[in-house]
């Protein structure tokens, strides 16, 4: 059964929501975020590790890239492409439902916490080669959320 993530994100919010308000009404909000976050980190790692093993036909800007069809499936996000070389993939998010839908919920707060702080260590499972950078977020109240993928060059030796 494969439900679009952006399903998936609105079932886990049932009780993810109430389980962080609680954690942060009893250990104030800094540190249940902290709490949060690693534990969602961890499992955003190991799923961005399953991710580049599972697409290891295709070149690393690829696997990348493949992620934007898997993330947009029920219509959870519009794109533009900036950017798409082999060493480098760059692209702006400009309409996402996610942040819709935490919105709506009255949480943005917590939409980011769960869904776009998993962002950075899901790359970090993909791999030291990768660098990802972000700066904003449509779900912080940003016009779009800038993704900007660049694969490391090796370091040449002198």
């Amino acid at each position: 059964m494969d439900i679009p993530p952006i399903e998936q994100i609105k079932i886990q919010a049932q009780a993810l929501v109430p389980l962080v308000k609680t954690l942060q009404a009893e250990l104030g909000e800094e540190r249940a975020n902290a709490i949060v976050r690693k534990a969602l980190g961890k499992q955003m790692r190991e799923w961005g590790q399953q991710w580049w093993r599972a697409q290891s036909e295709q070149s690393p800007v690829e696997k990348i890239a493949a992620l934007l069809p898997f993330f947009s499936a029920g219509n959870a996000i519009d794109y533009e492409m900036i950017k798409k070389t082999p060493e480098a993939l760059e692209f702006n998010i400009t309409g996402c439902r996610y942040a819709q839908f935490y919105k709506e919920l009255g949480v943005p707060e917590l939409g980011f916490l769960l869904v776009c702080s998993g962002d950075f260590p899901m790359t970090e499972g993909f791999g030291a080669e990768v660098q990802f950078t972000r700066t904003q977020t449509i779900m912080q109240g940003a016009s779009h959320c800038d993704f900007r993928y660049l694969l490391k060059k090796e370091k040449q030796e002198k």
